[in-house]
Protein backbone atom coordinates (compact mmCIF):
# COMPACT_ATOMS: atom_id res chain seq x y z
CA UNK A 1 0.00 0.00 0.00
CA UNK A 2 2.79 2.46 0.86
CA UNK A 3 4.42 1.78 -2.50
CA UNK A 4 1.36 3.18 -4.24
CA UNK A 5 2.05 6.73 -3.09
CA UNK A 6 5.58 6.68 -4.50
CA UNK A 7 4.05 7.41 -7.91
CA UNK A 8 2.54 10.77 -6.94
CA UNK A 9 4.15 14.22 -6.72
CA UNK A 10 4.87 15.70 -3.30
CA UNK A 11 2.23 18.43 -3.75
CA UNK A 12 -0.45 15.76 -4.21
CA UNK A 13 0.76 13.79 -1.18
CA UNK A 14 0.52 16.91 0.97
CA UNK A 15 -3.15 17.32 0.01
CA UNK A 16 -3.94 13.64 0.54
CA UNK A 17 -2.28 13.48 3.94
CA UNK A 18 -4.65 16.13 5.33
CA UNK A 19 -7.75 14.10 4.57
CA UNK A 20 -8.14 10.63 6.12
CA UNK A 21 -11.13 9.91 3.93
CA UNK A 22 -8.81 9.91 0.91
CA UNK A 23 -7.11 6.65 2.01
CA UNK A 24 -7.29 4.18 -0.91
CA UNK A 25 -10.18 1.79 -0.65
CA UNK A 26 -11.59 -1.09 -2.60
CA UNK A 27 -12.39 0.10 -6.14
CA UNK A 28 -16.02 1.07 -6.59
CA UNK A 29 -18.09 1.35 -9.74
CA UNK A 30 -18.01 4.74 -11.49
CA UNK A 31 -20.38 7.23 -9.80
CA UNK A 32 -22.00 8.69 -12.88
CA UNK A 33 -21.88 8.18 -16.61
CA UNK A 34 -20.31 11.13 -18.52
CA UNK A 35 -22.75 13.87 -19.39
CA UNK A 36 -23.76 14.02 -23.08
CA UNK A 37 -21.96 16.68 -25.07
CA UNK A 38 -24.36 19.38 -26.33
CA UNK A 39 -24.46 20.48 -29.93
CA UNK A 40 -23.16 23.91 -30.89
CA UNK A 41 -23.37 26.14 -33.95
CA UNK A 42 -20.35 25.04 -35.98
CA UNK A 43 -19.98 27.96 -38.36
CA UNK A 44 -16.41 29.20 -38.16
CA UNK A 45 -15.50 26.80 -35.35
CA UNK A 46 -13.19 23.83 -35.30
CA UNK A 47 -14.79 21.28 -32.98
CA UNK A 48 -12.31 18.46 -33.28
CA UNK A 49 -10.02 17.71 -30.36
CA UNK A 50 -6.44 18.32 -31.55
CA UNK A 51 -4.59 15.07 -31.73
CA UNK A 52 -1.52 16.60 -30.14
CA UNK A 53 -3.35 18.11 -27.17
CA UNK A 54 -2.80 15.85 -24.22
CA UNK A 55 -3.34 16.17 -20.53
CA UNK A 56 -0.92 14.51 -18.11
CA UNK A 57 -1.27 10.73 -18.06
CA UNK A 58 -3.04 9.06 -15.17
CA UNK A 59 -0.69 7.87 -12.45
CA UNK A 60 -0.16 4.10 -12.10
CA UNK A 61 -2.90 2.18 -10.30
CA UNK A 62 -5.19 5.25 -10.60
CA UNK A 63 -8.30 3.13 -10.08
CA UNK A 64 -7.09 1.97 -6.68
CA UNK A 65 -7.64 5.47 -5.22
CA UNK A 66 -10.86 6.55 -3.61
CA UNK A 67 -13.18 8.72 -5.79
CA UNK A 68 -12.24 11.83 -3.81
CA UNK A 69 -8.53 11.13 -4.25
CA UNK A 70 -8.99 10.51 -7.97
CA UNK A 71 -10.65 13.92 -8.24
CA UNK A 72 -7.77 15.67 -6.46
CA UNK A 73 -5.20 13.97 -8.67
CA UNK A 74 -7.17 14.88 -11.81
CA UNK A 75 -7.46 18.56 -10.82
CA UNK A 76 -3.79 18.77 -9.91
CA UNK A 77 -2.87 17.13 -13.21
CA UNK A 78 -4.51 20.17 -14.84
CA UNK A 79 -2.54 22.51 -12.60
CA UNK A 80 -5.68 23.61 -10.74
CA UNK A 81 -5.75 24.07 -6.97
CA UNK A 82 -8.76 21.98 -5.92
CA UNK A 83 -9.26 24.14 -2.83
CA UNK A 84 -9.41 27.48 -4.68
CA UNK A 85 -13.13 26.90 -5.27
CA UNK A 86 -14.44 24.28 -2.84
CA UNK A 87 -17.75 23.54 -4.65
CA UNK A 88 -15.61 21.76 -7.26
CA UNK A 89 -14.95 19.05 -4.67
CA UNK A 90 -18.64 18.10 -4.71
CA UNK A 91 -18.74 17.69 -8.51
CA UNK A 92 -18.44 14.06 -9.69
CA UNK A 93 -15.18 13.32 -11.46
CA UNK A 94 -17.01 12.18 -14.59
CA UNK A 95 -18.70 15.60 -14.83
CA UNK A 96 -15.41 17.45 -14.43
CA UNK A 97 -13.91 15.36 -17.22
CA UNK A 98 -16.91 16.06 -19.45
CA UNK A 99 -16.48 19.81 -18.96
CA UNK A 100 -12.76 19.66 -19.71
CA UNK A 101 -13.39 17.50 -22.80
CA UNK A 102 -16.00 20.00 -23.98
CA UNK A 103 -13.52 22.89 -23.71
CA UNK A 104 -10.90 20.85 -25.53
CA UNK A 105 -13.41 20.22 -28.32
CA UNK A 106 -13.59 24.01 -28.81
CA UNK A 107 -9.83 24.02 -29.44
CA UNK A 108 -8.87 25.48 -26.07
CA UNK A 109 -5.41 24.24 -25.16
CA UNK A 110 -4.56 22.71 -21.78
CA UNK A 111 -2.73 25.91 -20.67
CA UNK A 112 -5.77 27.98 -21.70
CA UNK A 113 -8.11 25.73 -19.72
CA UNK A 114 -5.81 25.99 -16.73
CA UNK A 115 -5.79 29.80 -17.05
CA UNK A 116 -9.53 30.37 -17.48
CA UNK A 117 -10.37 27.85 -14.73
CA UNK A 118 -7.94 29.66 -12.45
CA UNK A 119 -9.58 33.01 -13.22
CA UNK A 120 -13.11 31.62 -12.93
CA UNK A 121 -13.23 28.21 -11.16
CA UNK A 122 -17.01 28.15 -11.53
CA UNK A 123 -16.46 27.05 -15.13
CA UNK A 124 -15.41 23.56 -14.01
CA UNK A 125 -18.56 23.33 -11.89
CA UNK A 126 -20.76 24.08 -14.93
CA UNK A 127 -22.21 21.44 -17.20
CA UNK A 128 -21.29 21.36 -20.90
CA UNK A 129 -24.89 22.24 -21.77
CA UNK A 130 -24.72 25.42 -19.67
CA UNK A 131 -21.43 26.42 -21.28
CA UNK A 132 -22.87 25.68 -24.71
CA UNK A 133 -25.82 27.98 -23.98
CA UNK A 134 -23.50 30.91 -23.27
CA UNK A 135 -21.30 30.16 -26.29
CA UNK A 136 -24.32 29.96 -28.58
CA UNK A 137 -25.43 33.40 -27.35
CA UNK A 138 -22.01 34.89 -28.04
CA UNK A 139 -21.93 33.46 -31.55
CA UNK A 140 -25.52 34.06 -32.64
CA UNK A 141 -26.71 37.12 -30.71
CA UNK A 142 -23.61 39.05 -29.70
CA UNK A 143 -22.04 38.55 -33.11
CA UNK A 144 -18.74 37.05 -31.98
CA UNK A 145 -17.06 35.21 -34.85
CA UNK A 146 -15.93 31.63 -34.42
CA UNK A 147 -12.31 32.66 -34.97
CA UNK A 148 -12.53 35.23 -32.14
CA UNK A 149 -14.35 33.04 -29.61
CA UNK A 150 -11.24 31.76 -27.83
CA UNK A 151 -9.84 35.28 -27.54
CA UNK A 152 -13.13 36.58 -26.11
CA UNK A 153 -13.32 33.77 -23.52
CA UNK A 154 -9.65 34.04 -22.57
CA UNK A 155 -10.14 37.76 -21.99
CA UNK A 156 -13.31 37.36 -19.92
CA UNK A 157 -13.89 33.73 -18.79
CA UNK A 158 -16.87 34.79 -16.64
CA UNK A 159 -18.93 35.09 -19.83
CA UNK A 160 -19.21 31.29 -19.83
CA UNK A 161 -20.92 31.15 -16.42
CA UNK A 162 -23.12 34.25 -16.78
CA UNK A 163 -26.83 33.63 -17.20
CA UNK A 164 -27.95 34.32 -20.74
CA UNK A 165 -31.48 35.34 -19.76
CA UNK A 166 -30.54 37.11 -16.53
CA UNK A 167 -27.29 38.85 -17.47
CA UNK A 168 -25.86 38.53 -20.99
CA UNK A 169 -28.94 39.32 -23.07
CA UNK A 170 -30.23 42.24 -20.91
CA UNK A 171 -26.75 43.84 -20.92
CA UNK A 172 -26.46 43.41 -24.69
CA UNK A 173 -29.83 45.13 -25.22
CA UNK A 174 -28.86 47.95 -22.82
CA UNK A 175 -25.58 48.63 -24.63
CA UNK A 176 -27.37 48.63 -27.97
CA UNK A 177 -30.02 50.98 -26.58
CA UNK A 178 -27.25 53.42 -25.59
CA UNK A 179 -26.06 53.38 -29.18
CA UNK A 180 -22.82 51.51 -28.58
CA UNK A 181 -21.94 50.01 -31.93
CA UNK A 182 -19.60 47.07 -32.46
CA UNK A 183 -20.47 45.39 -29.18
CA UNK A 184 -18.12 42.60 -30.24
CA UNK A 185 -15.26 44.96 -29.34
CA UNK A 186 -16.59 45.26 -25.80
CA UNK A 187 -17.80 41.73 -25.02
CA UNK A 188 -16.20 41.91 -21.56
CA UNK A 189 -19.03 44.32 -20.62
CA UNK A 190 -21.69 41.68 -21.31
CA UNK A 191 -21.06 39.97 -17.97
CA UNK A 192 -21.68 43.25 -16.09
CA UNK A 193 -24.97 43.89 -14.32
CA UNK A 194 -27.08 46.69 -15.82
CA UNK A 195 -28.60 47.59 -12.45
CA UNK A 196 -25.48 47.20 -10.30
CA UNK A 197 -22.75 48.51 -12.59
CA UNK A 198 -23.83 50.25 -15.79
CA UNK A 199 -26.67 52.48 -14.59
CA UNK A 200 -24.82 53.67 -11.43
CA UNK A 201 -21.97 55.01 -13.57
CA UNK A 202 -24.34 56.90 -15.82
CA UNK A 203 -26.04 58.33 -12.75
CA UNK A 204 -22.67 59.39 -11.30
CA UNK A 205 -21.84 61.32 -14.47
CA UNK A 206 -25.22 63.05 -14.38
CA UNK A 207 -24.83 63.97 -10.69
CA UNK A 208 -21.40 65.39 -11.51
CA UNK A 209 -22.89 67.95 -13.89
CA UNK A 210 -23.22 66.19 -17.22
CA UNK A 211 -26.61 66.04 -18.87
CA UNK A 212 -28.16 62.65 -19.60
CA UNK A 213 -27.36 63.12 -23.28
CA UNK A 214 -23.75 64.05 -22.52
CA UNK A 215 -23.28 61.07 -20.20
CA UNK A 216 -24.55 58.69 -22.86
CA UNK A 217 -22.35 60.30 -25.49
CA UNK A 218 -19.32 59.79 -23.23
CA UNK A 219 -19.93 56.05 -22.78
CA UNK A 220 -20.62 55.67 -26.49
CA UNK A 221 -17.27 57.28 -27.23
CA UNK A 222 -15.48 55.29 -24.51
CA UNK A 223 -17.49 52.24 -23.29
CA UNK A 224 -14.69 51.21 -20.92
CA UNK A 225 -15.96 53.93 -18.57
CA UNK A 226 -18.35 51.25 -17.32
CA UNK A 227 -15.38 49.21 -16.06
CA UNK A 228 -14.00 51.86 -13.70
CA UNK A 229 -14.77 52.10 -10.01
CA UNK A 230 -16.70 55.21 -9.02
CA UNK A 231 -14.92 55.68 -5.70
CA UNK A 232 -11.43 54.60 -6.73
CA UNK A 233 -11.31 56.08 -10.22
CA UNK A 234 -14.08 58.33 -11.52
CA UNK A 235 -14.69 60.50 -8.45
CA UNK A 236 -11.06 61.28 -7.46
CA UNK A 237 -9.96 61.93 -11.03
CA UNK A 238 -12.91 64.21 -11.74
CA UNK A 239 -12.31 66.09 -8.48
CA UNK A 240 -8.63 66.56 -9.40
CA UNK A 241 -9.60 67.86 -12.84
CA UNK A 242 -12.02 70.44 -11.45
CA UNK A 243 -10.24 71.52 -8.27
CA UNK A 244 -6.50 71.12 -8.91
CA UNK A 245 -6.27 71.45 -12.67
CA UNK A 246 -9.07 74.03 -12.74
CA UNK A 247 -10.45 72.57 -15.97
CA UNK A 248 -14.06 72.44 -17.09
CA UNK A 249 -16.39 69.48 -17.57
CA UNK A 250 -16.40 70.12 -21.31
CA UNK A 251 -12.82 68.89 -21.59
CA UNK A 252 -13.50 65.49 -20.08
CA UNK A 253 -16.79 65.35 -21.99
CA UNK A 254 -14.78 65.57 -25.20
CA UNK A 255 -12.04 63.27 -23.90
CA UNK A 256 -13.55 60.63 -21.57
CA UNK A 257 -10.37 58.57 -22.05
CA UNK A 258 -8.99 60.89 -19.35
CA UNK A 259 -10.27 58.36 -16.78
CA UNK A 260 -8.09 55.60 -18.24
CA UNK A 261 -4.82 57.28 -17.20
CA UNK A 262 -3.22 56.86 -13.79
CA UNK A 263 -3.79 59.82 -11.50
CA UNK A 264 -0.52 59.39 -9.61
CA UNK A 265 1.73 58.22 -12.42
CA UNK A 266 0.59 60.42 -15.31
CA UNK A 267 -2.15 62.98 -14.68
CA UNK A 268 -0.74 64.65 -11.54
CA UNK A 269 2.98 64.72 -12.51
CA UNK A 270 2.28 66.05 -16.01
CA UNK A 271 -0.08 68.68 -14.65
CA UNK A 272 2.63 69.81 -12.20
CA UNK A 273 5.21 69.93 -15.03
CA UNK A 274 2.90 72.16 -17.08
CA UNK A 275 2.24 74.45 -14.11
CA UNK A 276 5.97 74.84 -13.51
CA UNK A 277 6.52 75.74 -17.16
CA UNK A 278 3.38 77.89 -17.26
CA UNK A 279 2.01 75.86 -20.16
CA UNK A 280 -1.58 74.73 -20.69
CA UNK A 281 -2.17 71.69 -22.89
CA UNK A 282 -5.44 70.11 -23.91
CA UNK A 283 -6.08 66.78 -22.18
CA UNK A 284 -5.18 64.58 -25.19
CA UNK A 285 -1.86 66.41 -25.67
CA UNK A 286 -1.22 66.26 -21.94
CA UNK A 287 -1.87 62.56 -21.41
CA UNK A 288 -1.53 60.56 -24.62
CA UNK A 289 2.17 61.05 -25.53
CA UNK A 290 4.88 58.88 -24.08
CA UNK A 291 7.22 60.53 -21.59
CA UNK A 292 9.91 61.52 -24.10
CA UNK A 293 7.39 62.93 -26.57
CA UNK A 294 5.59 64.83 -23.81
CA UNK A 295 8.84 66.41 -22.61
CA UNK A 296 9.67 67.43 -26.17
CA UNK A 297 6.25 68.98 -26.70
CA UNK A 298 6.53 70.82 -23.41
CA UNK A 299 9.84 72.38 -24.43
CA UNK A 300 8.38 73.43 -27.78
CA UNK A 301 5.49 75.16 -26.01
CA UNK A 302 7.85 76.92 -23.61
CA UNK A 303 9.94 78.37 -26.43
CA UNK A 304 7.00 79.38 -28.62
CA UNK A 305 3.38 80.45 -28.45
CA UNK A 306 0.79 77.85 -27.28
CA UNK A 307 -0.49 75.59 -30.11
CA UNK A 308 -3.88 76.17 -31.65
CA UNK A 309 -6.63 73.69 -30.74
CA UNK A 310 -6.52 72.24 -34.25
CA UNK A 311 -2.73 71.76 -34.08
CA UNK A 312 -1.32 68.21 -33.98
CA UNK A 313 0.30 69.17 -30.67
CA UNK A 314 -3.15 69.27 -29.11
CA UNK A 315 -4.10 65.80 -30.27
Amino acid sequence: MEDLFLFYPSSTLRHLSKFPFLVPRTPKPSQNAPRPRPSLPTRGLSLSVPSLVSLPEKPPKFSSLSPAAEKLVFLESLGIDPFSYRPILSIPLSDLKSTVDFLLSLSFSSPEIRRIAGMCPEILASSPSDLAHAITFLLREAGVSGSDLRHVINRRPRLLVSSVAGRLRPTLYFLQMLGISHVTRHTDLLSCSVEEKLIPRLEFLERSGFSSREARAMVRRFPQLFCYSIEENLRPKLRFLLEKMERGLEEVREFPQYFSFSLEKRIRPRHIACVEKKVVLMLPALLRPKDEEFASRLEVCVSSSPPMRCSPLCQ
